[in-house]
């Protein structure tokens, strides 16, 4: 990787950390305001509502987002056609929703999601505006605007959420801040991106972005269903309130690993983009990125599932204690998302859509399996299900990955395996010293002191020259 490109990288990575963890950071603290005052079953009959968004925000982007910045020879008209697709298919899909809304609050047996289904649906249509504004920040990896962007969002959006939840508005709070968020948000793209729509759609256009778009698209929907279909299940055959638990778990374990893992993925494919042609530089590129990210992300879940208990007794008070387990057993499996999406990366950089969706339907398949094997025995063992199913999925894109940049599972794991072993060690001896801590507080401050002493050490001794590259060059600023 040449210098002015390893460059260009680093300062992406920077700015697109500083947006990821700013903005989610304001949205955590707000979160657990929020949380404070709203009861977990308010929070799950937002969760009822995950999936439905979920699947129409992959339609209405069908792949064209990353089939723009992987395309090296994009046009004004891949711009324009992309556009106009997004209105009118975000349109159709609110309108889709709009009548089916009776039905799914038909479904759950909760009349009033049938109004806040039509509120929230709303912001399906914002979304699409931005798309391409947000494409065009991407291919130039101008991510310190975006992180403008998503914090003012998100601090105003945050700010309506708190009044509203103060007021006693309830489960509406959260429909005022999701509606809000996303309106703030495509206002201040327009203002910043400075493209405007100039020429109209083009078939041509529309036939080249979707023949790689839609393999993404379809593989991206088969893994939104899956990934909510727990939130289906158990708000179906469990209560509200523990479809609440579950999700306020899952978005603590979650929290650190996606937001790592989406900065480098966001600042990567861009750049991996460029080395397609070159498969020994992707291939160094790959590795690299894939052991500087779980440097990063491999202690912070490992600080997360060591405090769970007393995080949640002290940010949302014993109402929630019931997540505890949740987070525990799902850090297990966020451990590994870097490695799983940076795998999935190569997919798309090398522009085997049509592999990548093959892919997806023979997971798919077995975590279904996994599912509703699992289901039988209650929340804990289907989230036993997931970490299985985790470790499955895995060494399948391993296996595809090695096809295009000649890097093996073994040789994935070589890179990756010491630090579990690094972090298994740090579990065991911060568990004997755990009984004598009595004080919540205090088991956060030295869990959090140990891990980092010891990772510092780690630091020392492994020759990573990723993080020497990034000190090097924030040291010339």
């Amino acid at each position: 990787m040449s210098d002015s490109l390893k460059e260009k990288t680093i300062k992406g990575v920077v700015w697109s950390g500083l947006e990821r963890f700013s903005t989610a950071g304001v949205n955590f603290i707000i979160g657990l305001i929020i949380a404070r005052i709203l009861s977990p079953d308010e929070y799950g009959i937002i969760a009822m509502l995950a999936i439905f968004m979920a699947i129409s925000q992959s339609i209405i982007d069908s792949g064209f987002s990353n089939a723009l910045i992987r395309k090296n020879d994009r046009k004004e008209i891949d711009f324009s056609t992309t556009l106009y697709f997004n209105v009118v298919i975000s349109t159709l899909i609110y309108g889709i929703l709009y009548l089916i809304s009776p039905f799914i609050a038909s479904f759950y047996g909760i009349q009033e999601l049938e109004s806040i289904i039509k509120v929230v649906g709303t912001t399906l249509i914002w979304g699409a505006l931005s798309i391409v504004q947000q494409s065009i920040l991407t291919i130039n990896v101008d991510f310190k605007t975006q992180m403008i962007v998503s914090l003012f969002a998100a601090i105003l959006s945050g700010i309506i959420g708190i009044i509203m939840a103060m007021s006693g508005y309830g489960v509406w709070a959260l429909v005022g801040q999701m509606v809000t968020v996303s309106i703030f948000r495509t206002i201040a793209l327009w203002l910043v991106a400075k493209w405007r729509p100039i020429t109209g759609f083009s078939k041509e256009s529309f036939k080249n972005l979707f023949g790689y778009g839609s393999k993404i698209l379809m593989a991206g929907i088969l893994e939104t269903i899956y990934r909510n279909l727990y939130s289906i299940i158990i708000g179906k055959y469990y209560q509200a309130n523990a479809l609440g638990l579950y999700h306020r778990g899952e978005q603590f374990a979650s929290y650190a690993a996606s937001n790592i893992t989406g900065v480098i993925q966001r600042v990567t494919f861009p750049v991996m983009s460029s080395l397609q042609d070159d498969t020994e530089m992707l291939n160094k590129a790959f590795i690299k990125t894939l052991r500087t990210t779980c440097f990063f992300v491999f202690p912070i879940m490992t600080y997360l599932f060591m405090v769970s208990e007393p995080l949640v007794k002290l940010i949302l008070t014993d109402k929630w204690i019931g997540c505890v387990p949740i987070i525990q057993i799902l850090c297990i499996s966020y451990m590994w998302y870097p490695v799983h999406i940076l795998n999935l990366n190569i997919l798309q950089v090398s522009g085997r859509s049509d592999l990548f969706f093959k892919i997806e339907v023979i997971k798919k398949i077995i975590g279904l399996a996994i599912l509703f094997g699992s289901l039988p025995f209650g929340i804990i063992i289907m989230c036993w299900g997931r970490v299985l199913y985790c470790g499955l999925e895995l060494f399948i894109n391993m296996y595809y990955t090695n096809h295009i940049v000649k890097t093996s599972c073994i040789q994935q794991l070589r890179h990756t395996i010491p630090f579990l072993l690094y972090c298994i060690v740090i579990t065991i001896a911060a568990a004997l010293f755990q009984p004598y801590i009595s004080s919540d507080i205090l088991k956060l401050f030295i869990n959090f002191i140990f891990i980092v002493l010891v990772w510092l050490l780690v630091v020392q001794r492994i020759e990573n020259l990723y993080i020497r590259d990034f000190l090097l060059i924030l040291n010339r600023k």
